[in-house]
């Protein structure tokens, strides 16, 4: 069905050693989660091994994917799962998440950016010029009304979510202006 774990560890080793994000703290974290979690994959000595700072970073890790690929598919799955749960972006962006992301079935999983955004597309002049018609469009309704019943059936329908001071005061008010 698909690679194993180690065949997909072997092919990201390279990105791995090259990526900066992964920094001396982080190499740490993922040793000790592989020591402390599961100490069949990483044992104690080993872990020493590997946190060793007088060898520099980016060999240590060089080291431990080796290490890993040769303790077998479970050692490669969890250092997955480190990766996973420590540093989410290297995680997704290695070159085996990636072709395994655009191999997926577009109509099922749809990618972020093939998604379109009509609205986005148009820009903001679009949007107000829309946003101005509309606005617009009100205007005219609420005058034109105003105009034909002094604006009193407008203001008895705003009264009917307010206090009772203030509803006496616009229902006083709609009725005067319904008199003149």
């Amino acid at each position: 069905m698909g690679e194993s774990f180690g065949e997909q560890l072997m092919e990201d080793s390279a990105f791995l050693r090259a990526d900066r994000r992964l920094d001396t703290e982080l190499v740490d974290r993922l040793i000790l989660q592989l020591n402390r979690i599961y100490p069949q994959v990483l044992t104690d000595k080993e872990a020493t091994k590997f946190r060793n700072l007088d060898v520099p970073t980016g060999f240590r890790l060089g080291e431990l994917l080796t290490h890993l690929q040769g303790k077998g598919e479970e050692a490669c799955r969890e250092f997955y799962r480190a990766l996973h749960l420590h540093v989410e972006e290297v995680y997704y962006s290695l070159p085996t998440r990636l072709r395994l992301r655009d191999s997926l079935d577009p109509l099922a999983y749809p990618r972020v950016s093939q998604q379109r955004y009509d609205q986005n597309e148009r820009g903001p002049l679009f949007f107000l010029g829309c946003f101005s018609v509309a606005m617009g469009m009100a205007l005219l309704y609420y005058f034109g009304e105003a105009k034909v019943t002094g604006g009193s059936r407008a203001l008895g329908m705003a009264a009917l979510g307010l206090k009772r001071k203030a509803q006496e005061v616009l229902i006083w008010y709609t009725e005067e202006s319904l008199m003149v």
